[in-house]
């Protein structure tokens, strides 16, 4: 019966216009891309955007693809990061292909977690309420209506806020103020020949030409050919990124030479530039001709991948039928060399530079993404490329859920996050191609681990239903997404919601004889009537969702919550024996498995039989496990329920001659409230879940002046999620946060035991 939970930010990736950037953790707050190629000129854009953000809330960069919105946009945030105390946030809206989505992306991006069922933009205004911050937007021209929709919605809830949106359209709402970024300045038609005379676009091409060629230097013999090409190239930052691409099998000269035929045949021999988006489509046009067939067709199947790919996904998904898996490896370093495809930085949660755990990850920018989607089409492939992007994700899905029962959770949803992108683009694909829709169930409900695991239940329930909705035949898919709908849909609180789905699972699979959908339903029923406080009728649920577990032979993550579950039932019904021998079974098995998910909840339980025998200062100890290992995957419901019982732990003495704190109780108790709002509010409204909160609330209004309980209470309100955490495992406490028993509490292989 976890909460919600969450592994770390995604990552992006950078590209050569800044159109898409990378995400890596940063000192501070907010996620803003640390740049991984040198920023060359916009200083007079700069000092406009900034002038721009000072004196309005809602400012966008618009102008053709390749032009450098992002890039301009992403350091001007860098610059005004000390204006915004709350931080400078980045939004990557390119990967997201359903409008509906994009409050579940701007609550990932921001690292809110939030397990009820309201809606991402209520959510937002609530846990953004009285912050100063700046929301980035990148890449929103595919999604401007609700993309303005967004914004306009978040700036009228939260007068501390700006909003900084990049989009090849404005998005034409009340508010909005413009810069129409041009290209980068190309100077005269026959510059001197010195290389600090070359203007912004030739520097640019300088700049990415030592990258291709460490020992390129600008000449004077050069010179001239570089700024005559960067003014052909009208100066768009990308098109001069591809053409220094180029140098590895031409000189500048040839480039210049090559391109200038190539140019006038388009224009009937007028020496003026084209217009941007036909010299941007001409400079990429050319770039697909350098390429050998090969590369051409890998360019046109990478064009599949939503976000980034790593070499496992493209070698599944884009070999065979022209390209040769022995021959993969090349052909991808060869589209790396010409600046088509990228190989981008840091995994979610590291820095800069430090290597994934996971692999490369290459990716490519959304401008040369459109131009291989549209080969793919002209080649028809693309439905069979699709397919294979679906197999390959649904075979992502399948793996997560079977790596989730072990000591790898927290890999597993790193690794599942970071193909967020492209789990939703395979789902997309089923849910809008006939004859998907039981694929789209099956992979609807294989991601519970996902939804459940790393708090995205609100998205979670949004895939279900819409799959749900496709194909009434009751299959075995469809009995997994409906106790998946039933079980996101109770951790929200919707229990009018779960309640249907699961009655509804529980008769397909009694008609159909599906004996581990069953069991499933039974389970999350029993779960349900836990938290409407009714433990006789949830113990008899529970007891027999474990008999069907037992006898088809079922054993991970699920079993043992199930476990838990009801030991913590027996324990509130005052049946201690029952309830510990329960929890006693669920520690073994954690321990014996490296199952850290279920284990944190049996932490809590065996505290809190630990509290019912007088034993405080192991219930202590146990709760504050508790409260590290659910904070790992950033499980609220469970760290609101152990810090609360750490608040009321507090007025208890631990031993002799000891006393109860009652201060810091109600400091804990402030801290608890606080997160209390993002989880489902049956959990608080349950008489036996909520009793270790009342009876502390009792305690302390009883022992401290009134002053005391409303300042000490307020004085936790004030903490974030961390330092609440921090504040719970000792922090700020005369006993400081001091080691926790090592191996007494931690599961082989669980989080630091590495």
């Amino acid at each position: 019966m976890p909460g919600p939970a969450r592994p770390g930010p995604r990552s992006g990736e950078q590209g050569l216009d800044g159109e898409s950037t990378p995400r890596p953790d940063r000192p501070g707050p907010g996620r803003l891309p640390a740049e991984v190629t040198g920023f060359v000129g916009r200083q007079r854009e700069l000092t406009e955007l900034a002038l721009l953000l000072a004196g309005h809330r809602l400012v966008t960069v618009t102008g053709p693809g390749g032009v450098g919105k992002s890039r301009l946009a992403l350091r001007a945030a860098a610059r005004a990061t000390g204006a915004f105390p709350d931080g400078t946030w980045l939004v990557e809206v390119a990967p997201v292909r359903d409008g509906r989505l994009l409050g579940h992306a701007a609550l990932e991006a921001l690292r809110l977690t939030d397990g009820t069922a309201r809606s991402p933009l209520e959510v937002l205004a609530e846990q953004l309420a009285g912050r100063r911050l700046l929301l980035v937007l990148d890449g929103c021209e595919h999604l401007a209506a609700a993309c303005a929709e967004l914004a306009v919605a978040l700036l009228r809830a939260l007068p501390g806020l700006r909003v900084l949106v990049t989009s090849r359209v404005a998005l034409r709402t009340a508010g909005e103020h413009l810069l129409i970024l041009a290209p980068l300045p190309v100077g005269p038609r026959e510059p001197a020949g010195a290389a600090g005379a070359l203007p912004d676009a030739g520097r640019l091409f300088a700049d990415r030409a030592r990258a291709v060629l460490p020992s390129f230097a600008v000449t004077a013999t050069n010179a001239g050919a570089i700024a005559r090409l960067c003014r052909r190239l009208d100066g768009i930052p990308l098109a001069v990124e591809l053409a220094a691409g180029w140098l590895r099998a031409l000189s500048v000269e040839q480039i210049d030479a090559r391109l200038d035929d190539r140019f006038r045949l388009l224009t009937g021999g007028d020496p003026d530039p084209l217009p941007h988006h036909r010299t941007l489509r001409t400079t990429i046009g050319w770039s697909h001709e350098l390429c050998t067939v090969q590369e051409r067709l890998l360019w046109a199947r990478l064009s599949v991948f939503a976000g980034g790919f790593d070499f496992d996904a493209a070698e599944y998904v884009c070999t065979g039928e022209g390209v040769d898996p022995d021959e993969l490896l090349d052909l991808l370093t060869e589209l790396v060399a010409k600046s088509v495809v990228l190989r981008v930085g840091a995994p979610p949660g590291r820095r800069a530079g430090e290597e994934s755990p996971y692999g490369v990850r290459f990716r490519l920018l959304d401008t040369l993404r459109e131009y291989g989607l549209q080969r793919l089409r002209a080649g028809g492939e693309e439905l069979r490329l699709l397919r294979r992007h679906r197999d390959w994700y649904l075979g992502v899905a399948t793996w997560g859920e079977v790596e989730w029962f072990g000591p790898r959770q927290a890999e597993t949803a790193e690794r599942t996050a970071l193909v967020h992108a492209d789990l939703r683009a395979a789902l997309e694909f089923c849910l809008a191609e006939p004859g998907e829709e039981q694929i789209a169930l099956l992979m609807a409900g294989t991601l519970w681990f996902y939804w459940v695991g790393c708090g995205r239940l609100g998205e979670g329930r949004h895939w279900l239903e819409r799959a749900l909705a496709l194909d009434p035949e009751p299959t075995e898919a469809r009995a997994k997404a409906l106790w998946a709908t039933g079980y996101t849909a109770t951790l929200q609180g919707d229990l009018a919601a779960a309640r249907p789905a699961l009655e509804e699972c529980r008769r397909q699979a009694l008609a159909t004889g599906d004996d581990r959908a069953l069991a499933y339903a039974v389970h999350r029923q029993g779960c349900a009537a836990l938290i409407d406080d009714e433990p006789a009728r949830a113990t008899e649920l529970l007891e027999e969702a474990l008999w069907h577990y037992r006898t088809i032979g079922e054993l991970n993550s699920n079993v043992l919550m199930a476990m838990f579950e009801l030991g913590i039932t027996h324990l509130f019904q005052g049946d201690r024996e029952s309830g510990e021998l329960w929890l006693g079974r669920v520690r073994e098995l954690c321990e014996e498995h490296g199952e850290q998910w279920a284990y944190a909840y049996g932490l809590y339980a065996l505290a809190y039989a630990h509290w019912l025998n007088g034993e405080v200062r192991p219930a202590r100890t146990l709760a504050r496990e508790s409260v590290r290992l659910n904070h790992l995957f950033n499980d609220l419901l469970g760290i609101v329920l152990a810090i609360d019982l750490l608040a009321l732990l507090e007025t208890e003495p631990a031993g002799p001659g000891e006393r109860g704190d009652l201060r810091e109780a109600r400091v804990l108790q402030g801290a608890a409230h606080r997160i209390r709002r993002a989880v489902g509010k049956p959990f608080f409204g349950s008489r036996t879940f909520d009793g270790p909160h009342r009876a502390c609330e009792e305690r302390t209004v009883a022992g401290l002046t009134e002053r005391e309980f409303t300042d000490f209470f307020a004085t936790g309100t004030r903490l974030d999620l961390d330092a609440a955490v921090h504040r719970a495992l000792g922090g700020g406490h005369p006993d400081g946060p001091g080691p926790l028993p090592g191996g007494a509490v931690r599961p082989p292989g669980g989080p630091g035991n590495s």
